[in-house]
């Protein structure tokens, strides 16, 4: 996938607005079905996806294109959902990006977590359409 940065100014010079703009959402699981059925589901929505497969690959898609809004899954190999999730958090320029965090768990102690860490929401696993449209409508841009 190839992308530009565009300024604001170069967005008001071709007439773009931000109700134009296209959402970028940035979806983390180590699952290919899960990241797909995400793709899917938030097809024609105005959005654009991003993926990635683990933490550290998260990481740096965060840099490249800069999401307005973040699914991570929560068990993933080597840089977990939640080490994940403090990274972002800890991170001035990124802090303010909702992150939503995925996972087949529903416990309290599972939420909790990701509350300490600064998740701004919490989706179980599976998930519908509407569900993953809501968060988005909920936390995207």
């Amino acid at each position: 996938m190839n992308v530009e940065s565009v300024s604001v100014a170069e967005e008001a010079m071709n007439g773009d607005t931000e109700a134009d703009r296209e959402t970028t959402i940035l979806f983390v699981d180590d699952s290919a079905t899960i990241r797909r059925s995400a793709e899917t589901m938030l097809s024609g929505q105005n959005c654009r996806i991003v993926t990635a497969e683990n933490g550290f690959e998260a990481l740096s898609k965060i840099t490249r294109y800069r999401p307005d809004l973040i699914f991570v899954d929560i068990m993933m190999p080597r840089l977990d959902g939640y080490q994940t999730t403090a990274i972002i958090k800890n991170n001035a320029e990124f802090r303010q990006t909702p992150v939503i965090m995925l996972t087949s768990k529903d416990g309290l102690f599972d939420k909790a977590r990701g509350r300490v860490v600064g998740s701004d929401l919490y989706l179980t696993k599976p998930f519908t359409r509407e569900e993953l449209l809501s968060a988005v409508e909920m936390h995207g841009a």
